[in-house]
């Protein structure tokens, strides 16, 4: 047996603090092709958050929710090739996908119509263990600790994958609307393979302009500020609307925005009712969708990760404090990446 927190049903947080429960279960066990991770840490993104509240909500309840885990291979199942008991694993935000389909040989597994996603289709990390199909874990660079780790496989890999959709180029002003787990990532990130673009960041909490002038922003304002110059391309990590009509405005002709959210809360959607050709979508600017992740998304963030010792700032809490980490991102209370510690 082992401890885990479960989701048990779809609940509003404006209603429930206390959405998963602690419970004891069974002790999972890796069929073939899978192993058993002894988790070390487990990281907690804004998704939970819209499976909890039901706007990407799992297949099957109950389940263990999690997707940014780190931990130990306890046990292999029969199959597994190339990976020791003891060897350090990731666990991303996909826990698998077909491989026949044609996205999945062109390389867009992420758009698998047979997508997987740890923690919501299948268990994942706020437990002691877990089980994973061994050809979706990643090795994990030395120079990291678990809790480290945890936020570099979705708010740092989905990070990467949106800056490579952004299509800057080196000395263009990159933005960045929304500045949580992701957000100081792709800042990181951005001043290493872009050392001469500005980076520009949108954030209405003044707590985080302040976090992301001390990591480096050239600039940050409220959602609603004009910054110095209109932006090349912007990233917009936040749950909301309004904050994506502003950043169509702060483009440049021709300028490119990258929405990476899985879902968007609904209650300001009636803003898009107001949105202007003129203003938002005129001179040929970009609209672009961040769906889900690839294998090579996360191992090649941290690949990089690791050679530019890219660390994520982090808050640890008790796995039993899972809802008190869970309601702080929510709410925005966490500086960086929350981590819970099994």
């Amino acid at each position: 047996m082992m401890d885990a927190m479960l989701l048990e049903r779809v609940v509003s947080l404006e209603d429930c603090h206390e959405p998963l429960f602690m419970r004891r279960v069974a002790m999972p066990e890796p069929g073939p092709g899978e192993l058993l991770l002894r988790v070390g840490a487990c990281g907690v993104c804004h998704t939970e958050i819209d499976e909890i509240e039901g706007r990407t909500p799992p297949s099957v309840f109950p389940i263990i929710p999690g997707h940014q885990v780190v931990g130990r291979v306890e046990s292999c199942g029969m199959g597994v090739k190339g990976v020791e008991p003891g060897s350090r694993r990731g666990v991303a935000w996909i826990y698998s996908s077909c491989g026949q389909c044609s996205f999945c040989l062109d390389g867009f597994e992420n758009l698998c119509s047979r997508f997987r996603a740890t923690g919501r289709d299948a268990d994942g990390g706020y437990a002691g263990f877990m089980v994973a199909p061994a050809a979706f874990t990643y090795s994990i660079p030395d120079q990291f600790t678990d809790a480290e780790a945890a936020p570099l496989l979705c708010g740092g890999a989905i990070g990467y994958r949106s800056l490579m959709l952004a299509c800057l180029k080196d000395g263009e002003i990159l933005g960045l609307t929304g500045f949580g787990a992701s957000g100081h990532q792709v800042l990181k990130l951005a001043r290493f393979l872009y050392p001469s673009s500005p980076v520009f960041v949108f954030a209405r909490n003044g707590l985080d302009r302040e976090f992301a002038l001390s990591l480096g922003a050239h600039w940050a304002g409220d959602t609603a500020d004009d910054p110095p110059e209109l932006c090349s391309s912007i990233i917009d990590t936040t749950p909301a609307w309004r904050p994506v009509l502003a950043a169509l405005e702060r483009l440049r002709p021709g300028g490119r925005l990258v929405i990476n959210a899985i879902r968007k809360e609904g209650g300001d959607s009636a803003l898009l009712a107001g949105i202007s050709y003129e203003h938002h979508l005129w001179m040929e600017k970009e609209v672009k969708s961040v769906a889900n992740i690839t294998r090579a998304d996360v191992s090649t963030f941290l690949d990089i990760a690791g050679r530019m010792k890219l660390k994520p700032e982090v808050q640890c809490y008790p796995l039993g404090e899972a809802n008190r980490a869970v309601l702080d991102v929510r709410h925005g209370r966490s500086r960086g990446a929350a981590v819970l510690l099994p």
